[in-house]
């Protein structure tokens, strides 16, 4: 099986590393020549797309790849896949799946309730009503072509080097306080598991939400990952008394908790990481997070997440 994937940013290389030998050949874009270099030393072939114009050698690949996957945000204009090579994935002869990496954002605000795939939509800021649109013309091009297209609403990713033991490494880590606000967040080694699932089992035109099983307030992740770390939190900040850009404030903004029932009932997907702590413990083992007392870290979490 050949794929080919649009975009090899944080989430679509993570799955190509760990599922790498289940594929013959990959390919994939990058929006410069220095990424290739990397990327073939890693057996991957990358092509230069920056979604301005269509390319010859992405039509090419297109024709021999077998599975697709998608992670280039759209813009105004639609999706840069699409608009630039829409009529090349539809005459693909060999295609038998197509991911697409959307958000849960386009739900929108639930007020704190519990949304599923089967929740309208309702995106309030624009770029998730951009995602949503680029969800309904992948949609479509699938019901044209006969294509199976499987759209992927991705909570908030962490994982190795983007978490919140690096944030508190870093110095950058904060424990924001909104009484009543929850984030849902999926650990990028479970959206591999999930995207490689769903290869092995078409279903042509399913949604899936992929977050784990416990929404949580932002604050309490910070405060465990200093938990895990042995060192001191940041102190609480009032939601009210801090000054957040604005793609980071339209976060507060929304609250809502994502089911994520179809992912296991229908893919068999068991989740390695079900919440934060779990997730965080595996990357405290690997050695991330500030340098601190691991005597202390290792009384803290016990021997079953020492790992």
């Amino acid at each position: 099986m050949n794929l080919f994937v649009f975009g090899l940013g944080y989430s679509a290389l993570h799955f190509v590393l760990r599922f790498h030998q289940r594929f013959e050949r990959v390919v994939g874009t990058v929006t410069s020549a220095e990424r290739r270099g990397p990327l073939a030393d890693k057996g991957i072939e990358g092509i230069v797309f920056d979604g301005s114009a269509p390319s010859r050698a992405v039509a090419e690949r297109l024709r021999e790849s077998d599975a697709l996957l998608v992670s280039v945000p759209p813009d105004a204009g639609g999706d840069p896949a699409l608009v630039c090579h829409g009529a090349d994935i539809a005459a693909a002869p060999r295609l038998s799946w197509i991911g697409y990496l959307s958000t849960v954002g386009v739900y929108g605000d639930a007020d704190g309730g519990w949304v599923d795939e089967a929740t309208e939509p309702r995106p309030r800021n624009w770029r998730s009503k951009e995602r949503l649109a680029a969800e309904r013309a992948w949609l479509d091009l699938g019901r044209r072509s006969g294509k199976p297209v499987h759209v992927f609403r991705l909570a908030g990713i962490y994982g190795p080097q983007r978490n919140a033991l690096a944030q508190l490494a870093s110095g950058t880590a904060k424990r924001i306080v909104k009484p009543g606000q929850v984030f849902n967040r999926i650990h990028v080694d479970d959206i591999a598991a999930v995207l490689m699932a769903s290869i092995a089992r078409p279903n042509a035109g399913a949604i899936y939400n992929l977050a784990d099983d416990e929404p949580a307030p932002p604050q309490d992740v910070v405060a465990y990952a200093a938990h895990l770390a042995g060192v001191e939190p940041p102190p609480e900040l009032p939601f009210e008394d801090v000054r957040l850009p604005p793609m980071a404030a339209s976060f507060y903004g929304e609250c809502k908790r994502v089911a994520n029932r179809r992912i296991k009932e229908e893919l068999g997907v068991i989740l390695r990481f079900p919440t934060y702590r779990e997730g965080l413990a595996a990357l405290r083992a690997a050695g991330e997070g500030p340098v601190a007392d691991q005597a202390a870290w290792r009384s803290a979490v016990g021997p079953k997440n020492s790992m």
